[in-house]
């Protein structure tokens, strides 16, 4: 009896539609949003800008002297007089005493007599013979080729202007950039960790430990926020990047911890919980793995809106003096400079350092809204 042996075809495997995650949905709105990807490159050029900062490729010699000072912008009024021939024809223009009606009399007469007698130099208002002066016209001729040299160069680089110390504007803005910029990241991912963590306790485990734990928020939401880093900064006596970093972000917590906690106590009693308890996971696995993913965009929206607060509180507290040391520049620090350069009209350090921050803060906080949006499950 002959077997016949027959293959039997595979089976065609019907295809699966996997869900889309969260992450997938705000990308795709994200992508929709035009306004959101215009500020995200803004912010993407910031960053950039701190990048090329801190390894020196740009902003190096930002407290290089290399004007006079107060220059102007170099795209509006006239170029500043660099030689010294120039310089001097400027001293020459201003009168010494313009109380004394017999100035010029005496000067003439003085010259007239100093080429009687033949003598060499020249001779001051009050009769007095220079020998050096001759000399000194030499060396001016000397340094007026350099200095000339120079002057091309230093037009090019000085778009905005000089400060009263012969810095460049625009080089302090992006040095000022990388401080203000490296203190709101840093500080905001400080209080956002702080605030997760307690959140994430207060709202899983309840009972005494959510009691202790309200008790020190408590304590921390009753002191206004700005009086509170004042008093923290007033204290410690210290200043410095570091210490603008946990002052603002040991007290800027408690936003995060409340909206954490209430995050923690709803999933805290949802199914994949209770599963992962049954089989005998451990408690920080439960917080950390289980939980936390479906939290994760409430920690990253907040922590986006920290890094907003926290350049404006460096920028206050530099303002006010107690932010970044002599040496360091930020933003704060241009802004309390020009507090004094305002008065003499000297407004370029003043306009830099306010529109730059003012873009950064503004596409910063458009971001924020849309990644908002974005994230929030109820929008399908």
């Amino acid at each position: 009896m002959l077997s016949v042996l027959t293959k039997r075809k595979p089976d065609t495997a019907e295809p699966t539609t996997a869900s889309t995650g969260l992450w997938q949905l705000a990308m795709r709105r994200l992508k929709r949003d035009r306004i959101a990807m215009f500020s995200l490159l803004i912010v993407l050029f910031y960053l950039v800008l701190l990048i090329l900062s801190s390894t020196g490729l740009i902003a190096k010699n930002w407290n290089k002297e290399v004007a006079v000072s107060y220059a102007p912008p170099t795209f509006i009024g006239e170029a500043i007089p660099t030689t010294q021939s120039e310089t001097r024809k400027v001293e020459a223009a201003v009168p010494e005493n313009p109380v004394d009606p017999l100035k010029d009399v005496i000067r003439e007469l003085n010259t007239e007599i100093a080429a009687e007698q033949g003598v060499g130099g020249a001779i001051d208002y009050y009769g007095v013979v220079d020998p050096l002066a001759e000399d000194m016209r030499a060396i001016d001729q000397a340094l007026d080729g350099h200095l000339l040299d120079q002057q091309a160069e230093l037009k090019q680089s000085l778009v905005l202007g000089a400060d009263k110390w012969g810095q460049s504007v625009l080089l302090k803005t992006i040095k000022g950039a990388e401080t203000s910029i490296i203190v709101g990241l840093v500080a905001a991912f400080l209080a956002v960790v702080i605030g997760t963590v307690l959140g994430a306790i207060s709202g899983y485990f309840g009972g005494w430990v959510d009691d202790v734990l309200n008790w020190f928020y408590n304590i921390f939401t009753s002191i206004p926020y700005l009086l509170l880093v004042l008093a923290i900064a007033a204290v410690l006596q210290q200043k410095g990047v570091l210490s603008i970093v946990l002052i603002l972000g040991l007290t800027g917590w408690t936003g995060v911890y409340r909206l954490i906690r209430a995050e923690y106590m709803k999933h805290t009693s949802r199914e994949y919980v209770l599963a992962a308890k049954a089989i005998g996971v451990s408690h920080s696995r439960r917080i950390f793995v289980h939980i936390f993913p479906n939290v994760s965009h409430i920690a990253l929206v907040q922590m986006s809106i920290l890094v907003v607060a926290f350049i404006k509180s460096e920028v206050i507290l530099s303002f006010l003096g107690f932010g970044v040391p002599v040496g360091v520049v930020s933003w704060g620090s241009m802004l309390n400079e020009a507090q004094s350069e305002l008065i003499l009209g000297k407004w370029w350090q003043l306009a830099a350092a306010s529109v730059a921050m003012a873009i950064l803060v503004t596409a910063f906080s458009m971001f924020t809204d849309a990644l908002r949006d974005a994230l929030d499950p109820k929008l399908k």
